[in-house]
């Protein structure tokens, strides 16, 4: 509910994901991840935040291996808000969508996830 230092999704390692149901079927257009800033972090990094992750579409949650949308590049030094297009065109429509993150800033405990969203047209 709001962005202060500590209020995050974490889980445990540098990898993980995380799977969302959306309230209808999109064609999605782009993500956008959110982390605190350097700034509003107590130690002054923010290590934990996702370095390289991916998004896929699902049909259901049962599916092991959806359709990617995009592998992509959190930038710690950006902006704490950072949007990402779909890559990976396709005409598919999708009610589920997994968060692969693959790498974080070096945290060697956890990853903090502060906000995930998903942008698309409705179906």
């Amino acid at each position: 509910p709001d962005m202060y230092p500590g209020n995050c999704w974490a889980f445990k390692g540098s990898q993980g994901y995380l799977v969302v149901r959306l309230s209808m079927k999109i064609y999605p257009t782009a993500f956008t991840v959110e982390h605190i800033p350097k700034t509003l972090s107590p130690t002054g990094n923010i290590t934990s935040a996702p370095k390289n992750f991916s998004v896929y579409g699902l049909d259901d949650e049962y599916q092991e291996e959806g359709v990617l949308l995009g592998h992509y590049f959190y930038d710690q030094g950006g902006e704490p808000l950072q949007m990402f297009p779909v890559k990976e065109k396709n005409e598919n429509v999708f009610q589920i969508v997994e968060l692969r993150i693959v790498s974080n800033w070096g945290h060697a405990e956890y990853t903090c996830l502060y906000r995930f969203r998903v942008h698309g047209k409705p179906a």
